[in-house]
């Protein structure tokens, strides 16, 4: 499901405008994205946990030429599924 096909779902499920759903959706990646930019997770009971992870600077390699490089230390922003959510994806009830 892509963004519109989105939009579309939402739109029907709530019965209203694609307008008000495009305004919704753009403003909860606006939230997520600036919560998880603060170094905070956004949970959302029963559907999962937003949370930004940190990797360590480590050694690496060039694939094309071998050479070893110095990758920065980053921070990833993750998704960790809720146990309603993994269970509905593997069809149980919960």
């Amino acid at each position: 499901m892509n963004r519109k096909e989105l939009i579309d779902a939402l739109a029907t499920k709530t019965g209203s405008s694609k307008a008000d759903a495009d305004r919704n959706i753009a403003a909860l990646i606006d939230i997520v994205t600036a919560t998880l930019k603060k170094g905070d997770n956004v949970a959302l009971v029963g559907f999962g946990t937003f949370e930004v992870r940190k990797r360590a600077a480590r050694n690496g390699r060039n694939p094309s030429t071998g050479a070893a490089i110095k990758i920065k230390a980053s921070k990833q922003p993750a998704f960790k599924a809720g146990a309603t959510l993994k269970a509905a994806v593997n069809g149980a009830k919960k």
